[in-house]
């Protein structure tokens, strides 16, 4: 397994400050969140493509190990961008995109379709798409992950484990996902805040790591931190960081 952080640890600074900190960290992989308000936009991928490849490539040889996507559109304009991020992970040779579910309400069955084509859309340049785990989103509910995965053949799975521990109702079992993993996010985490100070909260990742190793996961394990007031934000990320590796 491998270490990393997503650039939104960082809103609203540049990809390059966000690399230039995490080198600073000692981290080695990072990834890139693509989105309106994130450090590349759809527009940027769109309107000058080997612009975009360039950025992120120089990482200054941080590895980048997967694209965060956030596309707040629908229809065809959709799945025309979702298309040239897809083109845009093979160019910089990168596997993993990450997308979120729909909102609870959404039927089924459309959510299903929706997922196939970019499953297929991804296919054809080398990619696979995983499903953020998401409070609000289809994604909250592990049974309901369990069957979309499974009628959305090649379908996986961003697990963050804060979003089953962080609710009013007892936290879920979680351990059937592992099978669908793909990308791993990670914080701490208590039943009433979605983040805490590292060490202060529930997120039990020696075990964790256990469940992943018994699945044979070998891909990332992503910081996702956000800045909190009156926390030194980089001394977190450095333990954070510490913690993951000392257990792998």
């Amino acid at each position: 397994m491998l270490v990393a952080a997503s650039t939104e640890c960082y809103p609203g600074e540049s990809l390059q400050t966000a690399v230039d900190r995490l080198v600073d960290l000692e981290y080695t992989n990072i990834e890139i969140a693509i989105g309106d308000n994130a450090q590349i936009t759809p527009a940027e991928v769109m309107g000058d493509f080997d612009e975009t490849v360039n950025r992120c490539l120089s990482t200054r040889r941080l590895n980048v190990v997967a694209y965060a996507v956030d596309l707040p559109i629908d229809g065809q304009e959709y799945y025309d961008q979702f298309h040239a991020i897809c083109r845009l992970a093979k160019a910089t040779k990168v596997v993993t995109l990450i997308v979120p579910s729909a909102e609870l309400g959404t039927p089924f069955n459309e959510e299903v379709e929706r997922l196939r084509k970019l499953v297929s859309i991804a296919d054809l340049e080398g990619a696979r798409v995983a499903m953020r785990s998401q409070v609000g989103c289809l994604t909250e509910d592990p049974d309901t992950i369990t069957v979309l995965c499974d009628n959305a053949k090649g379908l996986g799975l961003c697990f963050d484990p804060s979003h089953y521990i962080c609710r009013p109702e007892r936290p879920r079992n979680v351990d059937k996902l592992m099978k669908y993993v793909y990308h791993v996010h990670l914080r701490d985490t208590s039943k009433d805040e979605l983040q805490v100070r590292i060490g202060k909260g529930e997120v039990d990742y020696g075990r964790l790591v256990g469940l992943l190793e018994k699945v044979k996961y070998s891909r990332a394990l992503s910081v996702h931190l956000q800045p909190m007031p009156d926390v030194d934000h980089m001394a977190e990320m450095r333990k954070m960081r510490l913690l993951l590796e000392s257990l792998l």
